[in-house]
């Protein structure tokens, strides 16, 4: 009985690996497609973060610049 109990659990977690390893290919797949809204979007966010940081710097130089 001892021994049913143990490849029952040894089972469940070999279960629960080979879930996180689909659910993560499935989450790198549709990261790193070309057409991939996950891609687009996270594009986009970095875009309008880079040129907000721009922004903020080209104030403080001029700011710097007209002392």
């Amino acid at each position: 009985m001892l021994e049913k109990l143990r490849q029952r659990k040894a089972q469940s977690t070999l279960e629960y690996i080979i879930l996180i390893t689909a659910v993560i290919v499935i989450v790198i797949g549709l990261t790193f497609s070309p057409t991939s809204p996950f891609r687009q979007t996270l594009n986009t966010t970095l875009n309008t973060a880079i040129e907000k940081v721009g922004a903020v710097s080209d104030k403080w130089d001029a700011s710097i610049n007209s002392d």
